[in-house]
Order: C-alpha cells, then structure tokens, then sequence
C-alpha cells in the first residue's frame, strides 16, 4: 500500500503519547524554547527531552541551538503526510458505505414485491 511507510508509522507512534500530543499542541501555537515547552510538565527536563528526541526523529517537530537556549518547532510536512494518509482511508470507508447503502436499497426493493 502506497501509504505505509515508515516515517508515518514512527508519525503515529509519536502521537500515541498523551505528553506528546499535548507538546505538538502548544507548538501549534508557534516555536518556543524547550524550557517553556516543560514547564507545565511534572517531569525531569532528561525525561522531557526523549519525548522532544521522538518527535524530532520522526519529523514532526525540528529543535535548533539558538544562544544558551534550544527551540522546538512543528514540521509541517510529516502532518501534511499523515493527514493524506488519514484522508485516503476516510474516503475509501466512505465509498464502502456507499456501496453498502446501494446494496441494501437494492435488496429493500426487491423484497417490497414479495408477499409472504
């Protein structure tokens, strides 16, 4: 399938975590240093880090040394891959029900003339 790669799956991976779902949501809002990144979290800053490290290694975030301080911001091009992939497999379920909806009319219809 022209959708399973590997990127996408460690994409996914990534996001399984509730503490980096919550780390992409606030840098949804723009790039900030890994410190205010942190901050509302009740882990060491080593803890935090492997989280940043994950989703830097699958490409949904890049972090850069900027002075004494590092910042994190949202690549956009791994979210663009997996809303694709999302969006493929909506309308191929969407098609199927389709299909069963057309499937079911036809046999409501033919059943109509039959008396029991």
């Amino acid at each position: 399938m022209p959708y399973h790669s590997t990127p996408l799956d460690l994409a996914f991976h990534a996001l399984s975590d509730p503490t980096r779902r919550a780390v992409v949501s606030r840098l949804a809002e723009g790039e900030v240093p890994v410190s205010v990144l942190a901050a509302p979290f009740d882990m060491a800053l080593p803890s935090f880090v492997q989280h940043l490290r994950v989703l830097e290694d699958c490409g949904l975030i890049i972090s850069e040394k900027r002075g004494r301080s590092r910042w994190c911001r949202l690549e956009r091009g791994r979210f663009d891959e997996a809303v694709n992939w999302m969006e493929a497999e909506r309308r191929r379920a969407a098609e199927q029900l389709d299909r069963l909806e057309v499937y079911l009319d036809k046999r409501e219809e033919s059943d109509d003339g039959k008396t029991f």
